[in-house]
């Protein structure tokens, strides 16, 4: 702390970042980054556009990055809002749209950003308890017992459990909300979910956030975008127009273009990453661990007789980093990305031997 610093910053408990840490052969499973590269397009358009023009600023619109995401979902490039990052477009979101009266509701396990973005920004928030099997109950975010939000986020499929909510229920969700906006951050939705942007024409209330660091494999590039009612996302433009008003550079709509143009790659990336998944949770299983249903490019288990800090710590000692959370009710769980059929097998194979040692247990 510091005499110099504004009123309130010492307050505020910053978002962690899953480590980046610097071993030697390292397998690193913790922070939900795809297993294979880019769209060989989207690095060709990036290396393309590293020209003269870089003296430039570039469109502070992202027109052709907007006209290609609302070609993609049938909608309007006047219904598209982009950001450096979902973290980002979600931190605009935060300012313009959930700062109300009543608070913001969203689930007390879910991505650990949100209640970040409340301190930051001020916004009173309330949290709603998974259920027993740790899945999001629509009927829990409906008004009644003179209990109404001010506004609803939660992720889908959820973070960090990897369970997705069907589409049926995420309507449910928003239409039995319908005067406050209900957002929707689909950060995984590409690995086995349904995603709610198709109900955008339906529901103004509704917004959808998406992002190119998961199954576009482009998280070095920070891009990610919203999809909703015009008004919602006018709201997020006078914030960004507030702020920074030219947040993607031209790498970045260039690379992001190009990769929405890919189709086979992008699909054959994202089912091999499901094959992949199915592999690990069958052989997770078969060495005593729980696994949630995942929908996601990671998954979400804990072994019946270790504590999760003490196997992610064994694993730490082989360079195998995967993602512990300490927090009440998922202390004993890791999230572990999908990597490659490589990485997942070493991975078993660690797993396997410390397990077979039996020390470190719950007891």
């Amino acid at each position: 702390m510091s005499r110099f610093w504004s009123e309130g910053i010492d307050a505020l408990m910053p978002y962690v970042p899953g480590e980046q840490p610097k071993l030697d052969n390292l397998v690193k499973l913790n922070t939900n980054e795809h297993p294979y590269g880019p769209s060989p397009h989207a690095l060709a358009a990036i290396r393309a556009e590293t020209s003269d023009a870089l003296r430039l600023y570039p469109d502070p619109n992202a027109d052709r990055l907007k006209t290609a995401l609302a070609q993609r979902f049938g909608v309007m490039p006047h219904n598209v809002f982009v950001g450096n990052g979902s973290d980002e477009v979600l931190a605009h979101i935060f300012q313009a749209l959930l700062r109300h009266e009543r608070p913001l509701w969203f689930p007390d396990i879910t991505y650990s950003f949100y209640p970040v973005y409340c301190g930051l920004y001020g916004v009173a928030y309330k949290t709603i308890p998974l259920d027993y099997d740790y899945r999001i109950v629509a009927e829990d975010y409906f008004p009644g017992h003179g209990a109404r939000a001010g506004a609803i986020i939660f992720a889908n499929p959820n973070a960090p459990t990897g369970c997705a909510l069907p589409l049926s229920d995420v309507e449910r969700i928003v239409a039995n909300n319908p005067d406050c906006v209900v957002v929707v951050d689909e950060a995984y939705v590409d690995f086995g979910a349904e995603s709610a942007v198709g109900l955008v024409h339906r529901h103004p209330n509704l917004l959808v956030v998406h992002t190119f660091s998961k199954s576009r494999s482009l998280a070095g590039l920070r891009v990610g975008y919203a999809i909703g009612e015009e008004k919602l996302i006018e709201a997020l433009e006078r914030v960004k127009n507030s702020f920074n008003s030219y947040p993607l550079d031209r790498l970045a709509i260039a690379g992001a273009v190009a990769s929405i143009k890919d189709e086979a790659h992008f699909q054959a990336s994202c089912a091999g990453v499901v094959a992949t998944r199915k592999r690990l949770i069958r052989s997770l299983e078969g060495l005593g661990f729980e696994v949630l249903p995942s929908s996601a490019n990671f998954v979400f288990a804990r072994h019946l007789d270790w504590e999760g800090d003490a196997l992610a710590a064994r694993l730490r000692e082989r360079a195998i980093i995967v993602r512990h959370f300490a927090k009440a009710r998922i202390d004993q769980f890791l999230r572990i990305t999908i990597g490659t059929d490589e990485q997942c097998g070493l991975l078993v194979t660690a797993l396997a031997e410390i397990t077979a040692g039996g020390a470190a247990s719950r007891a």
